[in-house]
């Protein structure tokens, strides 16, 4: 019988590759493994990068600062309202000594008028007039003038009227009588002067 070459076997044969193309090893091809990582483009991040953003720690590290910042505000803020509180009270401290120490030669005066009552009369009128000019001085340099003007036209924000009176020799609405000096002036008034004012027939 003629003998014919061996076939090859179809089940295991493998097709040559295509020119130019590589052979994959029989090891690579047997063994299995991870699959390589994709590599990480300019345009997008790799996945599983390790990390957070550089634009999530600059975000933390603003946040942190502003909250710094803002302790540090309150913190000051809470100083200044303290140092204002002790500076308002001193203030008022040297406010009442100044006033008290303006009138202690009015209270000086008035014990030294009463010491020559014994005197005559009309020393302890010039003295008590004396003190009484003191004592509205020391009014006018606290910034509160003294107000007992006659003959002036009545003013409702400087005077407060109790009675009228007729006169023909001043224009109504005079004031014609101060029966209680006023002080002050404004805002700054401690009290309108009591006064008489001429009425119309």
């Amino acid at each position: 019988m003629p003998c014919h070459p061996e076939e090859p076997d179809r089940a295991t044969s493998v097709e040559p590759a295509p020119e130019g193309a590589a052979r994959p090893s029989r090891e690579d091809s047997r063994q299995p493994g991870p699959r390589p990582r994709p590599q990480a483009t300019n345009d997008e991040p790799v996945p599983d990068a390790v990390g957070p953003a550089p634009a999530e720690n600059e975000h933390t590290t603003a946040m942190l600062e502003l909250e710094d910042r803002w302790r540090r505000a309150l913190a000051d803020l809470d100083n200044l309202r303290k140092r204002h509180a002790r500076e308002l009270e001193r203030e008022r401290t040297v406010e009442r000594s100044r006033t008290a120490a303006a009138f202690l030669p009015v209270l000086d005066n008035l014990e030294l008028a009463l010491s020559h009552a014994d005197a005559g009369s009309d020393a302890i009128v010039e003295g008590v007039r004396a003190v009484r000019d003191q004592a509205v001085n020391v009014l006018e340099l606290l910034g509160y003038p003294r107000h007992a003007e006659t003959g002036v036209a009545f003013d409702p924000a400087r005077h407060e009227v109790v009675s009228v009176v007729h006169d023909p020799d001043v224009e109504p609405g005079t004031v014609v009588q101060v029966l209680r000096p006023g002080y002050g002036d404004g805002e700054r008034q401690l009290r309108p002067a009591t006064v008489t004012v001429a009425k119309r027939e």
